[in-house]
């Protein structure tokens, strides 16, 4: 792995850090069972709307062989809301290339340049094989490279080109449907193994990682940032981190409510949540490099850093972005601008109590870490205000 940098770069002094946030169609968390349909309309409405109305530049949807339709969920939900970016999870080889890039394009037209797409190569051979993929980790990434690389290029021009690869074979595509910008659609890219940073260092325009503490993201930004160098490219990928703020108005009151969300998940009473965690992840151990990060860095400490919190991790498994940020506003807002000071350039956020949660942070949280950016940007030398993630 490249050696670590943990030198604060020029994020910093930028306001052009993003905020995501992630929805589901039904009301469930690691903390409570779902409630409702697991397709509830109105409540997949209110809830991208609460995030809206926070000020979230995007929010996440989800996938995995169980979960409705991102695309669909992403177009209801593009239907009742005016400027909320929509972040569609994606996993490359269960539709051809050149569909995906129609499809995608096509919803990227009708809300006028609001879809990116967020690239899960896969993690779990259980979970691929539900939807009849059988290739090992390998092959998947190597069809992940293949495949962003026909996106891109279905996406830059609507001149017919073939193609014959490893994985895919066509000839003289070419379609009238373009996405909504020239610079096509944002490319995002999740992953913490080696593979994932050689085709994500690439492809993407921004490179997710879970909520690690800070000298092992470090670790990651720098593999990262190796990788698209060696792909040849001028400027490295932006970079996404992920967390679970607990907020509370006091220290105390923060950690009480910490340890009470804890004691929840141990408890059982989001069993339901688990017992598809479990169906997702095929009742073994995690074979992604990600989860296996997040729990080794539970083993060595609960807290990290500032403020993060890691039990939680443990305590559910690590099926996802599961390490906590504890505290009062201020200290999750610092605990955060730690992380764009080593290179964060986007902040995905989610909690255990998914819409009331998103409405806090919109009222408490992300005022605080934009109004922090502005001061740093007014005062800032010029020379410091290049941006350190800039993507293609």
């Amino acid at each position: 792995m490249t050696t670590p940098n943990t030198t604060p770069v020029s994020p910093s002094t930028s306001t052009a850090v993003e905020f995501i946030g992630m929805i589901g169609t039904s009301d469930s968390s690691e903390t409570r069972p779902p409630t409702g349909p697991l397709i509830d309309a109105d409540y997949t409405t209110r809830f991208a709307r609460a995030h809206e109305d926070a000020g979230f530049d995007r929010i996440l949807i989800g996938y995995s062989s169980t979960r409705p339709d991102g695309a669909q969920v992403a177009a209801h939900v593009a239907a009742r809301t005016e400027r909320l970016g929509l972040l569609i999870a994606h996993r490359p080889g269960f539709i051809a290339p050149t569909l995906a890039a129609r499809s995608f394009a096509t919803l990227d037209q009708f809300t006028r340049g609001r879809i990116a797409v967020h690239t899960i190569t896969g993690g779990n051979d259980t979970e691929q094989r539900r939807d009849g993929d059988y290739l090992d980790k390998d092959e998947r990434y190597d069809r992940t490279d293949e495949y962003l690389g026909i996106l891109r290029r279905a996406w830059a021009s609507s001149e017919p080109f073939s193609h014959e690869g490893r994985h895919y074979r066509f000839e003289d595509y070419g379609s009238e449907v373009l996405p909504f910008r020239e610079a096509g659609i944002p490319i995002y890219f999740g992953g913490s193994s080696e593979a994932a940073y050689r085709v994500g260092g690439k492809h993407a325009d921004t490179f997710a990682l879970w909520g690690e503490p800070l000298a092992e993201t470090a670790e990651q930004i720098a593999s990262v940032r190796a990788a698209a160098t060696a792909a040849g490219r001028s400027e490295p990928p932006g970079i996404s981190v992920s967390f679970r703020p607990i907020l509370a108005p006091t220290e105390e009151l923060a950690w009480e409510r910490a340890h009470r969300i804890l004691d929840t998940i141990t408890s059982g009473a989001g069993r339901p949540f688990f017992e598809q965690a479990r169906h997702h992840n095929g009742n073994t151990s995690p074979q992604n490099a990600g989860s296996q990060r997040l729990l080794a860095a539970a083993a060595k400490a609960d807290l990290h850093d500032r403020a993060l919190w890691t039990p939680t991790a443990t305590a559910t498994g690590a099926g996802g972005n599961t390490t906590a940020l504890v505290g009062t506003p201020e200290t999750v807002a610092q605990a955060l601008l730690d992380y764009v000071d080593i290179g964060a350039t986007t902040l995905l956020i989610r909690g255990y109590d998914p819409l009331d949660d998103a409405i806090d942070y919109g009222r408490h949280l992300l005022p605080l870490v934009r109004q922090e950016l502005a001061h740093r940007k007014a005062t800032a030398p010029t020379s410091d205000l290049t941006p350190a993630g800039s993507v293609r």
